[in-house]
């Protein structure tokens, strides 16, 4: 049985006294929180967030560690009254599935200790369980084959190193930033990129061999090519030290929009790189993938070895909600849209 271990608050580099005092909160959250304390209310609720998808569920460790270093509310001589220990905290893992409705996370408590917390708590989980489903989504459509994770320039460069480890608890093989590997301890892959062989005058030659002179030898080197010639030229030069050879997915032509890669030339690619001694060689496809476009190239059988995605990781919307079920042992009044979770396990 696979020991599950949660991350440590600290790995988060949280902006802890922003967050206490509510500054990435919604603010009439942080007005209830202002008006408890005054009226010297302290209610003790049940709350659950939940999703109305189903998902892969991610963030919930980041989603702790805010609550153990910014639940609480200030005291009249300007210390913080510390809310964690207080809460009664219960959570699925990341990389747990859930459905519609189902509670992923569960906090019991005073209120005024987290009320300005929820704006926080709930945007963690949406963003890295946007990239978990999404993720697990490619992967699945990939039968086994790597995925790398390839979506930096579709976003701001803060959003990279949780969204990295979201692909990662999700079956992701490789990522393209280091920040994106740091959470659990992988550097980013590297692909010559486009505009640097467009400094060496278009030869993807001679600028894949600079790469290969000039970097690491542990650092695994992809190459862009656009045809089988560029191919085994490449692999001719680097030997080994290739990782891999890169196709876009490309263009989809009217005629065939199902299907725009060509399949033809990848199995002559690959049939061409083994006759030349290019076996070790992987051919990576990449492009605006899917997981439908990568179940499409599985089905008959391309001879992909790996698939690199960006943008689609990034998309949808995965809301989560927070909603207060009990106050003081009872049930609210309203009927509960969420439900419990017996697979919850306590958070210490």
């Amino acid at each position: 049985m696979r020991i599950r271990k949660r991350l440590d608050p600290t790995i988060f580099n949280l902006p802890v006294e922003k967050m206490r005092t509510g500054y990435y909160a919604d603010q009439d959250l942080c007005r209830a929180q202002q008006v408890l304390l005054r009226d010297q209310y302290h209610p003790h609720v049940l709350v659950h967030l939940y999703q109305e998808r189903e998902v892969v569920v991610c963030g919930t460790d980041e989603a702790i560690a805010i609550l153990k270093l910014c639940s609480g509310y200030p005291e009249a001589e300007g210390s913080w009254h510390a809310g964690w220990k207080e809460l009664r905290v219960m959570s699925l893992y990341d990389g747990e599935r859930a459905s519609p409705g189902e509670a992923v996370m569960t906090i019991a408590g005073d209120y005024a200790l987290f009320a300005q917390l929820e704006t926080d708590l709930l945007g963690v989980l949406a963003r890295r369980t946007r990239v978990a489903t999404n993720t697990t989504a490619v992967v699945e459509a990939a039968g086994g084959k790597p995925v790398l994770f390839f979506p930096a320039r579709f976003d701001h460069h803060l959003m990279q190193t949780g969204d990295g480890y979201a692909a990662y608890i999700s079956g992701a093989l490789g990522v393209g930033t280091d920040a994106q590997g740091a959470w659990w301890g992988r550097p980013g892959m590297v692909t010559v990129p486009p505009s640097f062989i467009a400094c060496y005058e278009g030869d993807a030659v001679r600028a894949a061999e600079a790469f290969a002179r000039h970097l690491e030898e542990e650092v695994n080197l992809i190459v862009p090519v656009e045809g089988v010639e560029q191919a085994l030229a490449v692999a001719s030069r680097l030997g080994r030290r290739l990782w891999g050879v890169r196709l876009d997915w490309g263009e989809e032509p009217p005629e065939r929009p199902s299907l725009p890669l060509d399949l033809q030339a990848v199995w002559h690619l690959r049939r061409a790189l083994d006759r030349a001694g290019g076996e070790f060689v992987r051919i990576v496809v990449s492009g605006d993938l899917t997981p439908e476009k990568i179940r499409t190239l599985e089905e008959v059988g391309a001879p992909a070895d790996a698939y690199a995605v960006g943008r689609f990781l990034l998309q949808g919307d995965f809301a989560y909600y927070a909603e207060v079920v009990e106050v003081d042992g009872r049930p609210c009044a309203r009927p509960a849209r969420s439900r419990p979770n017996p697979r919850l396990s306590p958070v210490e």
